[in-house]
């Protein structure tokens, strides 16, 4: 089969498309034939080995798995011996971030406990872009329980691809939505359903008086100090990007109750609750551009500029 290959740490530019071997699934996995990808910042942050403490399970001088991707949707090809749920044929979508990557080929041996029927209203290219993305918001909105009706939440980071998903996940909780975005990205923010814009450009959010029942950061640019003042009484925020190492390890070393970073571990249970509250119309992915498989390169470089609005993703056709 084709698959994209690295060999050495790098920029996007390592990728190559190589021959390699297809993979047979295991008594609990099932083969998909890949119909999109996705693409995310820890596809970036692999290839480059970056932070560098990460190449201590990555791989010290080499990488360990030479074919990146998490974010899959595709058909089932063929299933494991001990797998009953699904049959080939079934149209799916998956995350392969804990389970050795591996998504940017034309096939891949998924796990059972991280994947889900792709939800009908879908294309394989809209669902390949809900897993990683949608699972942080949701993991990051709910890592201090559940939101509740009412409450004040904010997002910093609204317009990317897990801040489109964590507006709307907000929403359907019944919170009143505060969004935070430059200014061209305001429009696309307000058509998710925020109640409330700031556009960081000309306003700060922690100077600007309000506070906040709830705080998902999904850059990580703020400052431990900065989101404890933004937070009301009682308030909890929570963390899942970072712009440097400096702002990772003040969370980490700083934060508490009130203030934690979280990193998402995707389950079949969420992918199955994503797909609920896609089939109910409170949830959509939103897609800035689209790539061919031949492509991926330019993809990931496109999303490590940082500059993406929502999700970037790849179709094999």
């Amino acid at each position: 089969m084709k698959a994209f290959i690295y060999a050495r740490y790098g920029p996007p530019e390592r990728l190559r498309m190589a021959e390699v071997d297809q993979p047979v699934p295991d008594a609990g996995q099932v083969l998909v034939k890949v119909q999109a990808a996705s693409v995310n910042a820890a596809d970036w942050h692999v290839l480059r080995g970056r932070p560098l403490f990460s190449r201590a399970t990555l791989g010290l001088l080499r990488p360990k798995h030479q074919i990146l991707g998490v974010d899959i949707a595709g058909q089932v090809e063929a299933v494991g011996g001990d797998v009953t749920r699904f049959q080939p044929g079934d149209a799916v979508y998956a995350n392969l971030l804990d389970h050795g990557y591996g998504g940017f080929a034309e096939y891949v041996a998924v796990p059972v406990e991280v994947v889900s029927l792709k939800p009908a209203s879908l294309s394989f290219e809209e669902a390949a872009a809900v897993p990683m993305a949608a699972v942080t918001a949701l993991q990051g909105l709910r890592h201090h329980g559940d939101i509740q009706p009412a409450q004040q939440v904010l997002i910093n980071g609204a317009s990317g691809g897990v801040g489109t998903f964590a507006v709307q996940l907000a929403k359907a909780s019944g919170a009143e939505v505060t969004a935070v975005t430059s200014t061209g990205n305001l429009d696309l923010v307000r058509s998710l359903g925020a109640d409330h814009l700031v556009d960081y450009t000309t306003t700060d959010f922690v100077g600007s008086g309000r506070r906040y029942d709830r705080i998902l950061d999904t850059v990580g640019n703020r400052s431990v100090a900065d989101l404890r003042r933004a937070l009301a009484e009682g308030g909890k925020a929570a963390v899942t990007g970072f712009t440097s190492m400096r702002r990772l390890l003040g969370v980490s070393l700083r934060g508490g109750k009130d203030l934690a970073q979280v990193s998402a571990h995707v389950t079949t249970r969420d992918l199955e609750l994503l797909s609920e509250l896609i089939a109910a119309g409170k949830l959509r992915p939103q897609i800035d551009r689209r790539y061919p498989f031949a492509e991926i390169s330019a993809a990931i470089a496109y999303l490590e500029q940082g500059h993406a609005r929502a999700k970037v993703v790849v179709g094999m056709a």
